[in-house]
């Protein structure tokens, strides 16, 4: 199976953990606070389930690396090529709260790069998924996937769109935003949470995602992929690509995702640079 072929069964693994997530969403679930202060419900741990299982059966020797299971020592892990990077439910905060804006995040990771990812929204059937050499598609229930696309600028008339979170920033972001406000024009902040924020820059309706404020791995690798796919790109402060080298910690550095042509990236890499 090439990795064009195994991006849509795990598309369709993501539709199958969102099933598992869905009798849980809106119902009361009882909520457990992880050593790190974040939560985790009977839902993440049900999508975590349906998801090892599956990518075990559809690539056995391709470990698995999720945030409902990475307690794997680093020395174990320096030896993987390919491994998945897993979030069964990113935006758990989200999906506590009631809202529909949480995701199924999948990633496959090579070397360090980004091979593909899929991103699946349980509550409306929607599935993102791409990678840099093989494209992005956004896929509604029922319908024949799409291709999708960055934008190179805001469409005539419109304002630059920078993606935010609903629940995290930092005065170093804030200060970014200000110094990019300058530069561009007048800003219009779109807030949504968990991934789909790439999303959003993939499909071609926001510009810009700068994240100067933590995120893990998992958070990130899946949607990087499908942004990727779109003609995107997510560096390093430092204009550098974005990897996810096996280390210690799995935690981020900041980050910033934009379409690979723009031409305002230099003046957001020396506004980052001053962070």
């Amino acid at each position: 199976m090439n990795d064009q072929q195994l991006m849509h069964e795990v598309a369709r693994l993501a539709g199958l953990a969102g099933k598992a997530i869905l009798p849980f969403w809106r119902a009361g679930v009882a909520v457990t606070t992880k050593a790190d202060d974040s939560p985790v419900t009977a839902a993440d741990l049900a999508a975590h389930r349906v998801i090892v299982e599956g990518l075990q059966a559809l690539a056995p020797q391709i470990p698995v690396l999720s945030e409902e299971d990475c307690d794997i020592p680093l020395a174990e892990r320096q030896a993987w090529q390919r491994w998945w990077l897993v979030d069964p439910l990113d935006g758990t905060k989200e999906f506590i709260a009631g809202s529909e804006e949480f995701t199924v995040n999948i990633a496959l990771i090579e070397a360090g790069e980004v091979v593909f990812g899929v991103v699946a929204m349980p509550t409306n059937g929607r599935c993102y998924f791409g990678g840099r050499r093989l494209g992005a598609w956004r896929a509604e229930a029922g319908v024949q996937a799409e291709p999708i696309q960055v934008r190179s600028a805001p469409p005539a008339g419109g304002r630059f769109t920078v993606v935010a979170s609903r629940r995290h920033s930092s005065p170093q972001q804030e200060a970014l935003l200000a110094g990019l406000g300058s530069a561009v024009g007048e800003l219009a902040l779109a807030n949504i949470g968990s991934s789909l924020k790439f999303c959003l820059l993939a499909e071609g309706a926001a510009d810009c995602y700068p994240r100067l404020a933590p995120t893990s791995q998992w958070d990130t690798a899946a949607a990087q992929g499908v942004l990727e796919g779109a003609g995107g790109e997510v560096i390093g402060l430092d204009g550098q690509p974005f990897l996810y080298p096996p280390r210690e910690s799995l935690l981020n550095p900041f980050f910033l995702a934009l379409p690979g042509a723009a031409d305002w990236r230099q003046a957001l890499l020396q506004l980052a640079s001053a962070m």
